[in-house]
């Protein structure tokens, strides 16, 4: 048995995060994949220059989400992994994949959850007029950005900021905390009691 934790990434876009976890080099976290639904996705090309090795299963060639995430798992099997990082994945995983991979799914959204979930926070954040925003790292559940939050990053919302400014600051942000989050778990020191995550020391 290797001694790694197997992450797997799930991106769909341009995967600055994803390049973040690799560049980081986690002791003993090994990213063993990263997998795209969109094949013309940049993130494709970070992979490669990454070396990562990369799997594309596209959820247009699918009738159902249902069939989709059947691929997507049978895909998986054979890396016996760890954890599924969701980083940039732009599509929703229901309770079936959920259910399979129960705990081991852990998702970035660009918010201080609970605070504006779903898409476009840094927008609703604006729109809000809440004077500070940031980024959650969190399990998955069955909800939308619903799961039991396992770290934040705080930033501070300027009167100046544009939803392009504030996103970019956020994304400063994601990249501190989603690594630190996968050591957390690769280290076994995340445990779930409820709602809360508790992180020993």
């Amino acid at each position: 048995m290797s001694d790694k934790f197997k992450i797997a990434v799930f991106s769909s876009g341009n995967g600055s995060n994803f390049e973040s976890i690799v560049t980081s080099k986690i002791p003993n976290v090994e990213v063993s994949l990263m997998l795209c639904n969109m094949p013309n996705a940049y993130v494709v090309e970070r992979a490669k220059k990454l070396s990562v090795e990369t799997i594309i299963v596209s959820h247009k060639d699918f009738g159902s989400r249902k069939d989709f995430e059947k691929e997507i798992i049978s895909k998986l099997e054979k890396y016996n992994l760890d954890l599924i990082v969701l980083a940039g994945f732009k599509r929703i995983l229901s309770p079936f994949f959920t259910a399979h991979y129960d705990k081991k799914v852990i998702n970035l959204h660009p918010s201080l959850l609970p605070s504006f979930t779903g898409l476009h926070a840094p927008k609703q954040a604006l729109e809000y007029g809440t004077k500070f925003s940031g980024c959650t790292v969190h399990f998955v559940d069955d909800g939308i950005d619903t799961g039991p939050i396992i770290a934040q990053g705080l930033v501070t919302v300027e009167d100046s900021d544009t939803e392009e400014s504030l996103t970019e600051k956020i994304h400063e942000k994601e990249h501190e905390i989603l690594p630190f989050a996968i050591r957390l778990l690769s280290e076994d020191k995340v445990s779930v009691e409820g709602r809360r995550v508790l992180i020993k020391n």
